[in-house]
């Protein structure tokens, strides 16, 4: 017996901790420090529900308590017959018309919030060129990797989504190949990413908590979708609008060839990268920004400003190390990932200058 209860407080004190850490969370990833409107309101109703049902809970507590204190059974009342209540109009009306005033207030805002989260509107209004007047952004899922259209700016990348601060961005998700759903946690989401429909939806990034989070959100993808589910992450790089506005403008200056390599190593690199056949890899991955491919053609992610990027293959610390452990065998890094292995393909040679020209390609110098 003595042992049984020994268990029973163990499981009782992971049980307490799991309860305390499951509030814990960074700034750049916890739904719980709210970095944006939409992300403020979405907390705001969670803070409403679970009031809300907290209350219920003390309620019925309460009254289970007096229950069962109240209406124990003694000696002195072994005979004793509490008054019946049942069929009583004025109790059957509080306990209909309470559930549904509550209800009321949950439904209200949360109505209002979907349809205020649902109005794109916006995003269908275009220039004289045809381009959108607001900034929009084309979200396209694989396995297991994202890639950024900016339809607006014509420019596309992949993995890093770009966005500015302080503005409402809207966005246009669809998927390649599986369902996938796209979640920025500290901002706001989720949204679903489907082969056959388009949705819709907007966000808008709050500068002083992207600085509290250093400039920079954890993307993930929140629909199960196969073995590197977990791993599908994605990483936002929050700028202010100039900022912003000079990273297109630099995106848009590399030319179709790329960002030109500046050593010696980087350029055999180069010329490893654009060789045709199965030692290459222009076949797959585009080095240019430009975004006249149609969207068939793009079949790997796009690498144009990959030496600025925050992680390799979204996971991995960047670093010229894990880039050469990447090329060598990517799936023991993300399971199911389509990306052949290299290690029987290129010797460590071969492997260092790709990932050094790899690391060379950035835009803003």
């Amino acid at each position: 017996m003595k042992q049984w209860l020994k268990k029973w407080r163990l499981v009782s004190v992971f049980a307490v901790l799991a309860l305390a850490l499951s509030g814990c969370g960074e700034p750049f990833l916890s739904a719980l420090k709210p970095a944006g409107e939409v992300a403020r309101k979405q907390y705001h109703l969670m803070i409403l529900s679970v009031s809300i049902m907290v209350a219920v809970i003390l309620v019925v507590v309460i009254i289970f308590l007096v229950a069962i204190i109240r209406f124990r059974r003694t000696k002195a009342k072994e005979n004793m017959i509490p008054k019946q209540v049942e069929g009583n109009h004025v109790l059957e009306i509080i306990w209909t018309v309470i559930p549904i005033i509550l209800l009321l207030v949950l439904a209200v805002p949360t109505v209002a919030a979907t349809f205020n989260f649902g109005d794109t509107a916006a995003m269908e209004k275009k220039d004289k060129d045809g381009k959108p007047k607001e900034l929009v952004v084309n979200v396209r899922s694989n396995l297991y990797w994202w890639e950024f259209e900016y339809p607006g700016l014509g420019i596309v990348t992949s993995q890093d989504l770009v966005v500015p601060t302080d503005q409402k961005v809207y966005f246009k998700l669809k998927s390649s190949d599986v369902k996938h759903s796209f979640w920025i946690p500290a901002v706001g989401g989720k949204i679903d990413t489907n082969v056959d429909n388009i949705n819709k939806f907007w966000l808008e990034f709050d500068s002083d908590k992207a600085k509290e989070a250093g400039n920079v959100f954890y993307g993930k993808c929140a629909e199960l979708c196969g073995p590197s589910h977990a791993l599908m992450d994605f990483k936002v790089k929050t700028m202010s609008k100039d900022e912003f506005a000079q990273w297109a403008k630099d995106m848009k200056n590399v030319g179709k060839d790329g960002v030109t390599p500046t050593s010696d190593l980087a350029k055999q690199g180069e010329e490893l990268f654009k060789t045709q056949g199965p030692k290459g890899c222009i076949g797959c991955h585009a080095i240019s920004p430009d975004n006249s491919t149609p969207e068939a053609a793009r079949t790997a992610p796009n690498l144009t400003d990959f030496g600025e990027r925050e992680r390799v293959a979204g996971i991995l610390e960047h670093n010229k190390e894990n880039i050469k452990k990447w090329i060598k065998n990517p799936q023991a890094y993300k399971p199911g990932n389509k990306m052949p292995a290299f290690k029987d393909k290129l010797n460590d040679q071969e492997i260092d200058a790709l990932a050094e020209y790899l690391m060379g390609l950035k835009v803003q110098q």
